[in-house]
C-alpha cells in the first residue's frame, strides 16, 4: 500500500477502515510478544499500522527496525516523530530513513515532556510545535509519506481552552496533514465534539477515532490521568463491580470498546484506530467480535 492507497482507505466505500498502534518493544520478550501479536493480528482486516517513538529518540533504533519487521509482516506502516530533543538535522535524517524503510507515512507529533520534565522545551535548533514538523515532513520528502497528526477530544493538556485547542489543530492540517488520529476517548461525545469544532475551523481531512479496550480500572485511571481523558461512571461502575478480577475488568474494557465502535460507525466514522498495547488478546476478541 503506498500513501494514496492508504489516503483512499481513510475515506472508504463499503467498510470502515481499521488500524492498530505498536510500540517498541524494550526488550527480546517483549518484542517476542508483539511480533506474535502482529501475526496474530494481520488476518483481521487490519488495513495498516503505526509505531510509537520515544521522547528524544529513546525508541529511534527500534522504531526503524521492529517498524522493517511489521512492513516484512505486511503492515503498511504509519511511523511516529516527535519534535522532543531534536535539530531539525536530525529530523531529517530520520525521515529520511523511515523512506528507507518502506514506511508509508508518519505522523507528526510535537511530544510530551521526557520523563522526569513537566513542560515542552524545544531543542535549539529545532521546533516548537507539530505543525513544523508537518511542513519539514513535506519539503523533505514531498509527496511521498502519509502525513498525520494527532487530535485530542478532551482536548490538549495544555491547551487553555476546545477553541485555542482546535486552531492548533486546524494550523497543523493547513501545514500539509492528510489526516488526523485521535488521543484514546471513552466517551463518544467527546469524539463528536471534537470532530464538529473541527469542521467548523475548517478542517476536511478524515479524523480517525483512537480506541483503547480497557485492561483493568488501574491501568484505565494510569492512562486517563496522563493524557486527562474522563472516565464515564458507568465504565468504572462495571470495572469495580468485578472486583480483583483483572479478567473480569478486561472482559468489561472489551465490551466497552465493541460498543464504542458500534456507536461511532453508526454515525459514520471513516475507521478507528486501535491502541492494542501490544497485546493480542483483547484486541482479537475486539475485531473478531466485530466482524462477527
Amino acid at each position: 500500500m503506498d500513501k494514496n492507497q492508504l489516503l483512499a482507505a481513510l475515506r472508504p466505500v463499503g467498510r470502515p477502515t481499521v488500524s492498530v498502534e505498536f510500540f517498541p518493544p524494550k526488550d527480546e520478550k517483549a518484542a517476542v510478544q508483539m511480533l506474535a501479536t502482529a501475526q496474530t493480528l494481520r488476518p483481521l482486516g487490519i488495513d495498516f499500522a503505526s509505531i510509537t517513538y520515544g521522547a528524544g529518540g529513546t525508541s529511534r533504533t527500534t522504531t526503524l527496525s521492529y517498524g522493517k519487521a511489521l512492513i516484512e509482516l505486511g503492515f503498511p506502516l504509519i511511523g511516529h516523530l516527535t519534535c522532543v530533543g531534536h535539530s531539525q538535522a536530525e529530523l531529517a535524517a530520520m525521515i529520511a530513513q523511515y523512506d528507507a524503510a518502506g514506511f508509508t507515512g508518519i505522523l507528526a507529533l510535537r511530544g510530551d515532556p521526557p520523563k522526569g520534565q513537566t513542560t515542552f522545551t524545544p531543542h535549539p535548533e529545532g521546533f516548537r510545535y507539530a505543525e513544523e514538523l508537518v511542513r519539514l515532513i513535506q519539503r523533505e520528502r514531498p509527496g511521498r509519506f502519509a502525513v498525520g497528526v494527532a487530535g485530542f477530544p478532551e482536548r490538549h493538556p495544555e491547551s487553555p481552552n476546545d477553541q485555542t485547542d482546535v486552531q492548533f489543530l486546524a494550523q497543523k492540517v493547513a501545514a500539509g496533514a492528510d489526516f488526523v488520529t485521535t488521543q484514546l476517548f471513552l466517551d463518544n461525545e467527546d469524539y463528536f465534539r471534537l470532530v464538529d469544532h473541527a469542521r467548523a475551523a475548517g478542517v476536511t481531512v478524515p479524523i480517525i477515532p483512537g480506541i483503547m479496550p480497557v485492561l483493568s480500572l488501574k491501568q484505565a485511571k494510569s492512562f486517563c490521568g496522563f493524557c486527562r481523558a474522563r472516565i464515564p461512571a458507568a465504565l468504572e461502575q462495571a470495572l469495580v463491580a468485578c472486583g480483583t478480577d483483572e479478567e473480569a475488568q478486561r472482559r468489561v474494557g472489551v465490551a466497552w470498546a465493541v460498543q464504542q465502535v458500534h456507536g461511532l460507525l453508526a454515525r459514520g466514522v471513516p475507521g478507528y484506530h486501535v491502541y492494542i498495547l501490544n497485546r493480542a488478546e483483547s484486541a482479537v476478541e475486539l475485531f473478531r467480535t466485530l466482524q462477527s
